[in-house]
């Protein structure tokens, strides 16, 4: 039986696709495209900026990596918590998609003997303006939303991944006290999508206003963690979710908790520019 959107209040949302011949072209698939490149023509233009032409010219080599070590990372997170295949059609997750990205970024940047913190600090505003983008794909989808919400600012996802039904709700995210309607209507939630990606605007705004810093080069990059750990540990108190890990804290809180610190960490050990830790513009 095909889901119902009866009974629960909110907007229902279908599935954004485009057909051509035998390939579907997704929203999710051209946020995440254009997520990657208005996250390296941010970069690659900070950097010229900053007059640090040899690593603005390394940016698209930087990115391929972050494609690649992004959409590995993130598939291998949710093989691990989910228990799937590699090669099913679901699964990508945030935390291990950011980890791996950096990962597979920092490799590029060791091969082309450039800093690290220089490339860091300047990406840092391209993260958060890619994140923002790229969360809008899993509206465009259905993908990533809140817990149930019985408002008319809810939205429904009859053909979400998967669709925001009382029978995955139960089934999936262990939500209590809907038993009594039908497994196949659609239950309004919270639209955490767009709840992220107003989050990411406000992050890459800070970070923007921030760009000219006097602290050493890498500093942003820390600032980035703090607020990208704020913002998730946020938001997965909307989130529709059933892996509490820690403390009645979902795994992806733990994680952010650990980014919050080491972003605390990194911008303590690069306030000052001294010697080994020069300041973002190109020394002349």
């Amino acid at each position: 039986m095909p889901p119902t959107t009866t009974d629960f209040l909110g907007t229902t949302i279908h599935k954004f696709e485009i057909v051509l011949g035998p390939l579907p072209i997704t929203g999710f698939g051209i946020s995440m495209l254009m997520a990657f490149l208005i996250g390296q023509f941010v970069a690659t233009s900070e950097l010229t900026r900053r007059g640090q032409h040899d690593s603005a010219e390394a940016m698209g080599d930087i990115v391929v990596g972050a494609v690649i070590g992004g959409l590995l990372g993130a598939k291998i997170y949710y093989m691990i918590l989910f228990h799937e295949s590699f090669f099913s059609r679901g699964g990508f997750v945030f935390w291990g998609g950011l980890i791996g990205g950096i990962t597979a970024t920092a490799i590029v940047i060791r091969m082309k003997k450039l800093p690290f913190t220089r490339i860091s600090d300047a990406t840092a505003i391209g993260l958060a303006a890619a994140y923002s983008v790229g969360r809008s794909g899993c509206w465009a989808v259905g993908d990533d939303y809140g817990r149930p919400w019985n408002s008319a600012l809810a939205v429904k996802f009859p053909d979400g991944a998967p669709p925001s039904t009382v029978g995955n709700m139960v089934s999936q995210f262990g939500v209590a006290g809907v038993q009594g309607h039908p497994f196949t209507d659609v239950m309004g939630v919270y639209p955490t999508q767009l709840f992220e990606v107003t989050m990411g605007l406000v992050m890459f705004a800070i970070l923007w206003r921030m760009r000219d810093h006097k602290h050493a080069e890498g500093w942003l990059f820390g600032v980035y963690c703090v607020l990208a750990g704020v913002e998730r540990f946020i938001v997965e108190f909307f989130r529709a979710k059933d892996d509490r890990f820690f403390a009645g804290f979902t795994l992806a809180q733990t994680i952010a908790i650990g980014f919050v610190a080491l972003g605390v960490v990194w911008m303590q050990m690069r306030r000052t520019p001294r010697d080994g830790a020069p300041g973002i513009y190109a020394r002349t």
